[in-house]
């Protein structure tokens, strides 16, 4: 049984629906074309993921650096955002501000990956210059980032667990789990991780399931019918026909 929800943000009717990295099937990740993209699909879940420049301007941004995306060298730590602003995804797109994607998107609620021990605080002055608690989770493969932003935000801060909170869940070990949703793979290399027994103990323990990233429409339904609570997917198109067909799109 779907867990009652802890949080506002996490309060919908339903599995939800995330658009990772604003979807990369139609525009390229993390720009404003993806998000503009997400949000004219219907999409109110927007994931990303934050760097910080070296003068403390936080980006939307997956990578520690600009090649893979941008096709140019440069470590987002260590240049400003004099430069880093120049940089175009594809040739073409400007790296958004976190600012900028909580400014444009007011009604969005945002699954927000800090990449970076530089970017925690910047994503503590941003969140709450935006008083945005309400609308914001906060996912880390960092358990140190995870505990500095919920001693710095306090209990209003919704994030999910950290990879040692999600290794007791899967292994059932009964230890406190600081966070209120398991965001998580189908499996960690050899090891299955979204099983029906993982998600029935994190139902018990009033924790929902996130799974990333899930393009496939079959392995969608799958992970539906396993009783999953949301789901991230690069193919929003997809995701969305799927949820469309099982009358669960809101």
């Amino acid at each position: 049984m779907r867990p009652a929800a802890r949080h506002p943000y996490l309060e919908w009717s339903g599995p939800i629906a995330f658009a990772h990295r604003g979807g990369t099937g139609a525009f390229p990740e993390n720009t404003i074309a993806a998000f503009d993209d997400a949000v004219g699909l219907g999409f109110t879940y927007l994931e990303t993921d934050v760097h910080a420049t070296s003068d403390g301007v936080l980006v939307a941004f997956h990578d520690p650096d600009l090649s893979r995306t941008c096709g140019r060298p440069g470590d987002i730590a260590n240049l400003p955002w004099s430069e880093v602003g120049d940089a175009r995804v594809a040739g073409e797109h400007a790296i958004p501000t976190l600012d900028e994607l909580l400014e444009r998107y007011p009604e969005a609620r945002f699954n927000i990956d800090c990449k970076s021990d530089e970017a925690v605080a910047p994503l503590v002055a941003a969140l709450r210059r935006h008083a945005c608690l309400d609308r914001v989770a906060i996912g880390s493969f960092s358990d140190l980032r995870l505990r500095r932003l919920r001693r710095e935000l306090g209990p209003r801060l919704c994030t999910s667990l950290g990879p040692a909170a999600v290794a007791s869940l899967v292994s059932g070990a009964p230890v406190p789990l600081a966070g209120l949703a398991a965001q998580v793979p189908v499996r960690q290399g050899p090891v299955p991780v979204v099983t029906d027994t993982f998600v029935r103990r994190a139902h018990r323990r009033g924790l929902q399931v996130h799974v990333w990233t899930i393009d496939d429409p079959v392995e969608i339904a799958r992970l539906l019918d396993l009783g999953v609570d949301g789901i991230m997917s690069d193919d929003l198109r997809a995701l969305r026909d799927v949820m469309v067909a099982r009358n669960l799109w809101n």
